[in-house]
């Protein structure tokens, strides 16, 4: 069976993100760690962060960028593979960052022609 791929867009309830203390970060730094090796197979990329400056093209016009009146704030991507959604939707309920209560992740299937 052949895998799919998903694009998961994290987003943050609030748009912000408290620091946590250092043995906050080594316990967080240490789940990701074993989320990661257990799902090695699945992850395409891990993604990044998104930046604050962006840009909107429509047909016709530009204007800037994202918008703060946005209900819920995009703060992130990543790449999955798996054969179903449900697959890819276990690999992130299995993930440490639905864990927080403000965050969640729509996870959306790239289609190939």
């Amino acid at each position: 069976m052949k895998n799919n791929t998903y694009m998961c867009i994290l987003r943050s309830a609030t748009g912000t993100c408290e620091k946590p203390s250092p043995s906050e970060m080594e316990i967080m730094y240490a789940k990701y760690q074993a989320w990661q090796q257990e799902f090695a197979d699945n992850i395409l990329d891990m993604g990044n962060k998104l930046g604050s400056v962006a840009s909107v093209v429509r047909h016709d016009q530009v204007t800037d960028g994202p918008f703060i009146e946005l209900k819920e704030v995009v703060g992130g991507y990543m790449m999955l593979t798996a054969h179903t959604l449900e697959q890819a939707i276990a690999v992130i309920k299995a993930s440490p960052m639905v864990s927080n209560a403000g965050t969640s992740i729509e996870i959306r299937e790239i289609c190939t022609p």
